[in-house]
């Protein structure tokens, strides 16, 4: 890949940071190639550099975890929408589904994460040949098969065929970057020994400074999402189901049924997972870490949810629910999604905020005459009750797999691999007692179990960035994509089986020759 000639050159040394700053990249000096890679400290550094994409940001970067999967990706969906702070043209068209090959945002997604990918390759050459721990050495190694299967795994959700990339490439010639697309099947496979290697040489948990890394629970819950998506929409590698069920309960607790043993759990008030106060609980498998005002360290999100004009805080309101037309109500979204009842809802959003400066109440009314005194409600999963209007940023941790969804996964695998049985009852169960809801219904079918997962992993991981994945993936009884009948309920009637991956961006095409853009975009 031509556009990726980066040399990973010399980062400060991480060994004895904190949780939230062992992911930080901080250049110090240049350094040959020949210089480097001679030490365990240069190791670990090379490592967290692979992390580093997970949560870096600041005013001229946007990364995945940190705001790029919201603008360029969730706002093409049914949940979000762009508020009037973001003026962004690539943003915008991506939320009318008017997009095209061009577009800043889905450039941004293929080269980050080739970035990524760039960096872990360098890793897995480089550091096998420096003599230190081999216990560390075979750890450092697993993490970076871990992060590689995670960059990958976005990747073929995002475009499909997609370049498949094994080896670190330090060409002279340009012409050597050009490589062809790989079959999706075969991206998977390689995902899967990704995560396979991982889990068998991950450490179960870790001691301070290095909570947050990768673990071998986290390969093995992230396998089994890996598995879910084959078995679903577009692959359809029905096998895989069943796949999907074994390796969730190689996660799983033993009171849930499974065989894990890596203290997972639910925490009994859903405001803890996202609270920065309660960051890496036992129900945080696998999440993108961060720290305000540290360095680009912090979450870019709140802000960008937070009404404009609230004395006392920095909001832009440039991500806003989606408002479309059910009934006689100009103005549903996925708020009104959520009854009454459930907890989720309270902490997904907040209907005002209060001036730092002033102590009045701010909200943004809403018109309705289906629903006297109704207002806008405003995403607050990333919200952080200790950062000031100085920083904008906040300190919350994205989770990238967490407990409650691996739940999901189970009981969605579980009822389309055997039935809704009692095991899948159970994981579902447990997901919607925890948000304040009564047992599902007994006895309902197999399709009927599945609309019910659906619709609770929506409530459950809106925000979360998992949502547009679901869109693509899911089904309805007969085995149809549900995607363009999605995106129509919502308002985007010029959705079209097209939409379901983002066209290669044009640069990529321009230089690589193999490289070829998808056909329905073409």
């Amino acid at each position: 890949m031509k556009a990726f000639k980066y040399i990973l050159l010399g980062f400060t040394a991480f060994a004895s940071l904190s949780c939230e700053e062992f992911l930080k990249e901080e250049p110090e000096a240049f350094l040959s190639e020949d210089q480097y890679y001679k030490t365990q400290a240069d190791a670990v550094n090379a490592v967290n550099a692979v992390y580093f994409f997970l949560n870096s940001g600041g005013s001229s970067i946007q990364t995945p975890y940190n705001t790029l999967f919201n603008t360029g990706m969730n706002m093409a969906g049914d949940d979000e929408d762009p508020g009037p702070g973001a003026t962004n043209p690539d943003v915008r068209s991506l939320s009318v589904l008017a997009h095209s090959s061009t577009n800043l945002r889905i450039y941004e997604l293929w080269q980050q994460h080739y970035a990524a990918i760039k960096k872990a390759n360098v890793v897995l050459e480089k550091i096998p040949a420096i003599q230190f721990d081999e216990a560390l050495k075979t750890r450092l190694l697993g993490e970076t098969k871990f992060l590689r299967a995670l960059y990958y795994f976005n990747l073929v959700r995002l475009y499909g065929d997609i370049p498949l990339i094994l080896e670190y490439q330090k060409y002279v010639n340009a012409a050597d970057y050009a490589i062809a697309k790989s079959p999706s099947a075969d991206v998977y496979a390689q995902i899967e020994k990704d995560l396979t290697e991982a889990a068998a040489v991950l450490p179960a948990t870790y001691a301070s400074p290095n909570v947050g890394r990768a673990t071998a629970g986290a390969a093995k819950a992230l396998l089994a999402k890996v598995y879910l998506t084959q078995a679903s929409l577009p692959l359809k590698v029905s096998a895989k189901y069943q796949s999907a069920v074994n390796k969730a309960e190689e996660a799983l607790s033993a009171a849930d049924g499974g065989t894990g043993n890596y203290g997972y759990d639910l925490v009994a008030n859903y405001a803890e997972v996202f609270l920065p106060a309660f960051k890496n609980n036992k129900e945080h498998i696998f999440s993108a870490q961060f720290k305000s005002n540290s360095l680009a360290q912090g979450n870019n999100e709140w802000p960008r949810a937070i009404l404009s004009g609230v004395p006392g805080l920095n909001g832009n309101y440039a991500h806003m629910v989606r408002y479309y037309t059910q009934g006689t109500d100009k103005f549903f979204s996925i708020y009104k999604l959520f009854k009454p009842g459930d907890k989720r809802r309270d902490v997904t959003f907040v209907r005002s905020f209060t001036s730092p400066s002033n102590g009045r109440k701010y909200a943004l009314p809403i018109a309705n005459t289906a629903v006297p005194n109704d207002s806008t409600p405003f995403w607050n999963k990333w919200a952080d009750p200790a950062s000031t209007a100085v920083t904008n940023q906040s300190a919350a941790n994205v989770p990238i797999i967490r407990y409650a969804e691996l739940l999901l996964i189970h009981a969605e695998a579980e009822n389309e691999a055997n039935g809704p049985t009692q095991k899948a009852y159970k994981s579902l169960n447990k997901v919607r007692k925890r948000a304040g809801l009564p047992d599902l219904t007994a006895g309902l079918s197999k399709d009927q179990f599945r609309d019910s997962v659906y619709l609770d992993r929506r409530l459950e991981l809106t925000y979360e960035y998992q949502r547009w994945f679901d869109l693509i993936r899911q089904r309805d009884a007969a085995y149809n994509s549900t995607f363009v009948a999605n995106q129509q309920k919502v308002g985007k009637t010029n959705a079209a089986p097209k939409h379901v991956y983002f066209p290669i961006p044009q640069s990529e095409i321009d230089n690589n020759s193999l490289l070829k853009q998808n056909p329905l975009w073409q």
